[in-house]
């Protein structure tokens, strides 16, 4: 699976880890002279702007946001569907019943017991009739589900 020159390279390499490499070019004195500073007593002058001997006018401060008049406004989102009455209900047992048990049970609060085989039924009911009005053929495998 080796080359024959696969552990001479990595002999090499281990061999000249960590060395740093030598370099010869030396820097061009137009470069470094336009670097350093002028000479004076701040030796920072030449970074700092000097102050201006009388402030400037103060000018209406600007808001932090300010709003385009010509923003894109979208539309009103349209309303929340509505279930049909027998699938809301079907959902309600489905969701509805489990949490109405639980909280019984969390706050120890005594149902008698038709209310808990009421409350049952209506979770394998409401599950049933979902399942059942489920559609009978698989959707399109190339639908993504987007619409335009």
């Amino acid at each position: 699976m080796q080359r024959e020159g696969d552990d001479e390279a990595w002999r090499s390499i281990v061999e000249n880890f960590g060395e740093r490499a030598d370099l010869d070019d030396e820097p061009d004195s137009s470069s470094t002279a336009s670097a350093e500073p002028p000479t004076g007593q701040d030796p920072y002058g030449w970074a700092v702007a000097p102050e201006p001997d009388e402030p400037a006018e103060l000018a209406e401060p600007t808001p932090a946001y300010v709003e385009d008049e010509d923003t894109y406004v979208p539309p009103e989102p349209p309303p929340l569907p509505v279930p049909e009455p027998d699938r809301g209900i079907a959902w309600a047992g489905v969701v509805g019943a489990p949490l109405l048990l639980l909280v019984s049970l969390l706050f120890s609060i005594g149902l008698p017991s038709w209310v808990g085989y009421l409350m049952v039924a209506w979770f394998v009911g409401g599950f049933c009739y979902l399942v059942a009005r489920m559609p009978k053929e698989p959707r399109d495998p190339w639908d993504d589900g987007s619409r335009v």
